[in-house]
Parts: structure tokens; C-alpha cells; sequence
């Protein structure tokens, strides 16, 4: 089966013959939690080491311009696995389930489709939110967290007091005692049986969230002595509006900048993060090594992205829960049967284009509810004219809308940024106000969504941020 055969079917308006079950592809689908573009061939940070992931986009297509629909892990996963936006949805922040929204839960998830269409559906690790019992609920034959985000210490290694999974450092001593090391042995294992159908496979390794501990051996690949931290500016904050801050701060768990700089932390950080990303880096790479060594590794598509970006310092933050570049942008690579080896495509793509992607891929027809974009063309050709824009947001009002070279952001306030990344790619400028990009500014802000759909559940610290900015607001 060829991508070329699967393109002309799919811009034609023609009725296409479904795929015989002998020539359904495979699909091997990798989540990464919090990984932000640290990554060799997207040049986040120059020391990352990061070999597995590089040869994945060296055998398939890079797309360096890819943006998560929220930036905290519940409503990201929401919005792949649904192909919804959390505007449309009403998952903003860490909770509730998508069956608890009466738009989404009409959405048949990803997994659940293709077990529809004849597929064998199977998966382990962090995949959806991993609150109890709602990967087991939405992926069949769900294998197990394999101790999600422990192993912990019996007391902290790091001195911030804070909220007890914000902790980093050398732990435990070995990487079989790491449960992203375990989620890697159980895809060796699967990739080695027979399948008697075509299959869905899906891994989700929980490494680099934090906690981010890692045994030693990958905090010595980084030395601390020759560690660079990211670059940054000072009065980074001084052209964005006071909502713009409290929502990056207020009722968060994470460290504040200023906490870390009084304690000496940000080369700690960034040495833990680096270390667990090289970690994770390596369970990738044992997974494309046993499908490179079974009978699925021809007519298997492999996609890997994470849920959402994370600050290390840049604008004056640690964590995601941003609209910024740091924030929104993720890794995506796609490999497969037909798809070109090496591109590189920088048109701004969305997590959510990720479900009618793998549809289409698979011959498969797509579902009209879905909000995302087949990247059919651009799997065709990355310099395809590509119209659409990308979306970010954290709650209702404030969207992030990314095309080819700008960022714009609007705040449930009125307040706006605007960032050229051709002349700024670290969006240290806020030109909102300039003149000259009056045009290019009201293409993106007729992006903005109206329809808005209420905030569902409650509680978690998006929701507290949230409630506290528009508190703010109202006062003030």
C-alpha cells in the first residue's frame, strides 16, 4: 500500500473501496509527557542528546511547527483522542473526563475506532489523563500504568517545599526499577507476537513530568560544570498585561522563578530535565528497535508527539500552563509506509489533525465531527499550501493562534501579544502595538473562537488559576 494511492483516494470525491484486512497499515501511536522541543533535530536546547528520536525523523517527516490545543496534559489527550477542541469540548484544565462532557463524549475516541474498523486494540502507560480508571476506560485491552510516575523516595531529594511530584534528581539506581523502562520492555514483548489483525498500539511514557528523576547515569551525560541554561531576558514580562501573568501564576504548583533563582536551582532543573529526556529518549528507541526486528516494522505508521511544551526559565517560568511558544509547541514526527524520509515541514499543525491523519493513512473513512485536518497533503509535500492555523487554549477567552512565522494571544481581558518569530523566535517582543502588522494581526485575531463552550469540572489548579485571574480582573 502506497501513500501516493492513499492521497489520490483521499482528494478525490469519488467513493473509495475500504482496505482489504491484508492491507490495513498498523498503527504505533508514542505520547511523551511534557516534552517540550529539547530534542536534537528541533534544537530546543544544544546540548540535548536525544539519538532515538532524531533517527525516527530521519525515516519519516518532522513537523517542527506543531502546537497542543491546551497546555496541560488532560485536555491535550482530550483533544487527540477526540479530535475536539477544548472551546467546543469544555475540558480546559486537569479534569473532568471526556465522558463527562456532553459534546465529547459523543465523540467516538481514537482507540475505540479503529477497534470499530477490525483493528487490535492495545495499550499501556499515560495515553489518556491518567486519573483512575480512564485508560482502562477508553483503550481496550489497556495493559497498565506500570507505576506511573513513581518510583518515589521516602523523602525529598530536591529542598522545594512544595507540591510533592515537583521534586528532581539522581533516583532510584537502576533504569529496569523506571516505569517508562518497563512500558518499553512490554511494547518489545508485543511487537514480537503475532497479530492476527491489524493493530493500534499505544505507549504513553510519563518521563520528563515531573517528578523528573532518572538514575545517575543520565544526569552524567550532562555535566553541570558545561551546562547551559536556556537563553532568556531580563523584564521578559514588561510588555505583557497583568491577566497575561496571573494566568501563568497564580494558584500554581510549580516553582516560581524567583524561588529558583534565591535557591540556586535552574541549572539542577534543567540538568534533571535533560536527563530524563535522554531517559526517554532511549525507551523510544528500544521500541523502534523491536519493531524494526518483528514483522511489523514495513507496514507499520508511527506517530510521536507529547501533550504539550514546558518552561525552563523562559518567560520568567517553570512548567507549562502557557500560551507561549514554550507552552504550546510539541515534538510530531510521523513514519510509515509512502511517507518521504527526512523532511522537514514547518506549516502549523495542530495535536488534534493527529486522529483523521491515521483515518486517512489507514483508508479509513473520516468522522465529520472531528475539528482537526488531515496532514495527508503536507505527508504528501511539507511545502503544500496549507491554510490553517493552529489553536492553544487555557480556558475559555484565552486562545494562542500560531500560522507560518507569527504567534498572536488574546486574554479573557481584551489584552493581546504579538510575536514575529521571523525577527523574534524567542517571542522576547511584544509588538502588538506596531503599526505595521496591523494586517497580519486581524487575520489571526479572526481565529479567535466564538463559540466558547462553559468550563467543565473543577478544582484542579487550572481551574484555581483561572478562577483567581478572573477574580483579579474584575477588581482590579
Amino acid at each position: 500500500m502506497s501513500l501516493i494511492f492513499l492521497l489520490g483516494a483521499c482528494h478525490t470525491n469519488k467513493k473509495k473501496e475500504p482496505l482489504k484486512e491484508s492491507e490495513k497499515p498498523n498503527i504505533l501511536v508514542i505520547a511523551v509527557d511534557d516534552l517540550n522541543d529539547w530534542v536534537g533535530v528541533l534544537g530546543g536546547h544544544p546540548q540535548a542528546k536525544t539519538p532515538h528520536m532524531d533517527r525516527l525523523a530521519q525515516r519519516g517527516m518532522l513537523f517542527t511547527n506543531a502546537h497542543c490545543q491546551a497546555p496541560v496534559c488532560n485536555p491535550s489527550r482530550a483533544s487527540v483522542m477526540t479530535s475536539l477542541y477544548p472551546s467546543t469540548s469544555g475540558i480546559y484544565f486537569l479534569n473532568p473526563d471526556i465522558t463527562k462532557s456532553p459534546v465529547a463524549s459523543k465523540s467516538m475516541v481514537m482507540p475505540k475506532r479503529f477497534e470499530k474498523e477490525g483493528y487490535h486494540v492495545f495499550g499501556a502507560g499515560k495515553l489518556f489523563h491518567n486519573g483512575k480508571g480512564i485508560n482502562e476506560a477508553h483503550v481496550p485491552n489497556y495493559a497498565g500504568q506500570f507505576g506511573g510516575f513513581g518510583p518515589m523516595p521516602d523523602e525529598k531529594i530536591s529542598s522545594y517545599p512544595g507540591h510533592p511530584l515537583w521534586d528532581w534528581g539522581a533516583f532510584p539506581e537502576r533504569d529496569d526499577q523506571m516505569p517508562d523502562y518497563q512500558l518499553a520492555s512490554w511494547a518489545e514483548a508485543r511487537l514480537a507476537e503475532k497479530q492476527e489483525q491489524p493493530f493500534w498500539m499505544g505507549i504513553g511514557f510519563y518521563r520528563p513530568h515531573v517528578p523528573q528523576f532518572v538514575p545517575q547515569k543520565w544526569f552524567d551525560m550532562y555535566p553541570m560544570q558545561s551546562l547551559q541554561l536556556p537563553q532568556t531576558i531580563t523584564d521578559d514580562l514588561n510588555d505583557i498585561s497583568s491577566y497575561g501573568v496571573d494566568i501563568t501564576r497564580l494558584n500554581h504548583v510549580s516553582p516560581t522563578y524567583e524561588w529558583v533563582a534565591e535557591n540556586e536551582a535552574w541549572k539542577p532543573l534543567v540538568q534533571s530535565y535533560l536527563a530524563c529526556v535522554s531517559f526517554v529518549d532511549e525507551q523510544v528507541g528500544r521500541v523502534l528497535t523491536a519493531l524494526d526486528n518483528g514483522d511489523y516494522g514495513d507496514n507499520t505508521y508511527v506517530v510521536l508527539f507529547s501533550d504539550h511544551g514546558f518552561h525552563l526559565g523562559e518567560k520568567e517560568r517553570f512548567a507549562k500552563r502557557s500560551l507561549w511558544e514554550d507552552g504550546a509547541r510539541v515534538p510530531l514526527i510521523i513514519m510509515g509506509p509512502g511517507i518521504p524520509k527526512g523532511k522537514v515541514c514547518n506549516k502549523p499543525v495542530q495535536l488534534l489533525d493527529i486522529y483523521p491523519t491515521l483515518l486517512a493513512l489507514s483508508g479509513l473513512e473520516p468522522d465529520a465531527t472531528h475539528e482537526g485536518n488531515s496532514l495527508i497533503p503536507l505527508l504528501e509535500n511539507p511545502e503544500s499550501e496549507w491554510a490553517q492555523y493552529a489553536r492553544t487554549s487555557f480556558g475559555p477567552g484565552n486562545y494562542a493562534i500560531v500560522s507560518d512565522g507569527y504567534r498572536f494571544i488574546q486574554y479573557n481581558d481584551g489584552s493581546e501579544e504579538f510575536y514575529d518569530h521571523n525577527s523574534d523566535p524567542q517571542e522576547w517582543y511584544n509588538v502588538i502595538d506596531k503599526p505595521e502588522y496591523v494586517e497580519v494581526i486581524e487575520q489571526h485575531r479572526s481565529q479567535i473562537p466564538e463559540q466558547r463552550y462553559k468550563i467543565l469540572g473543577k478544582g484542579s489548579t487550572g481551574h484555581l488559576s483561572y478562577d483567581a485571574s478572573e477574580e483579579n480582573r474584575k477588581t482590579n
